[in-house]
């Protein structure tokens, strides 16, 4: 319970470390969290106790996952436990644990035995993908194209898109996303 009591008691003191180091104010936290300015000063100097409810939007604010701003200790296995999510037969990875930001994803789509009709959307944000295995059926637009592994493709995904298998071979690819519109940046070096 002593241990418990001073992981809580070292929470204050590492936000108002982290807030300051960033060169955030209170009311620029406040704001981007929907937590009162009192709430945050309260819970810097250790007159609040840090709940999950608190210490969520203030890791998204921050973009760093909750262990670091508790102060969890390592586990001691340095594996990246990756859990997949499955939506729509389709399997995506992350591949990336920052919140905010360009995030990285593998996804797998199974083949099909017969082909769908596509039916694309628009959404806010801007996407990469790689063809790691298989075809891809994609629909960017007015234009339908397949690719194939190595090729990459890049769009906004303002544009209505959709893609998929393209025949009864599954598709593996690579995908960085960016909500806010965020690019890859691919430079080359100089020989």
């Amino acid at each position: 319970m002593d241990e418990l009591v001073g992981v809580l008691e070292a929470v204050g003191p590492r936000l108002r470390s982290l807030r300051r180091n960033r060169g955030i104010t209170l009311a620029d936290l406040s704001v981007t969290t929907g937590i009162s300015e009192s709430t945050l000063s309260r819970l810097e100097s250790g007159r609040r106790r840090a709940n999950l409810e608190l210490l969520l939007p203030l890791a998204r604010a921050y973009g760093v996952p909750l262990d670091d701003l508790v102060g969890a200790p390592p586990t001691g296995d340095p594996r990246v436990h990756l859990r997949p999510v499955h939506r729509n037969g389709r399997t995506f990875i992350p591949l990336s644990r920052r919140a905010g930001g360009v995030q990285a994803y593998k996804m797998l789509i199974p083949g099909r035995r017969e082909p769908v009709e596509p039916d694309p959307q628009a959404h806010e944000g801007y996407e990469w993908l790689y063809v790691l295995d298989g075809r891809l059926r994609m629909v960017l637009g007015e234009q339908e194209l397949v690719l194939t592994p190595g090729e990459a493709a890049e769009f906004d995904t303002h544009l209505p898109h959709w893609f998929d298998a393209a025949g009864g071979a599954p598709v593996e690819l690579l995908i960085l996303f960016g909500r806010q519109g965020e690019r890859a940046h691919v430079r080359a070096r100089s020989a």
